[in-house]
């Protein structure tokens, strides 16, 4: 699997994950929706690759 994210792109992805996260778990209720976000931006930061950037044509990574 190719790369599609710039590592901006993947530094951010891993603050606003870390962010989305403590806010679910500090708030509760329906807030762990964007805990589930902060999950799968942290995830897809680690591999570099973002699924919705590949089915949108985008890609941060210029090569």
């Amino acid at each position: 699997m190719k790369t599609n994210m710039a590592d901006w792109d993947r530094i951010v992805r891993v603050v606003l994950g870390f962010i989305f996260i403590v806010l679910a778990i500090i708030k509760g209720s329906l807030w762990w929706i964007l805990g589930a976000i902060g999950i799968i931006f942290i995830v897809t930061s680690i591999i570099g690759y973002c699924p919705l950037y590949a089915i949108l044509g985008f890609k941060t990574k210029h090569e």
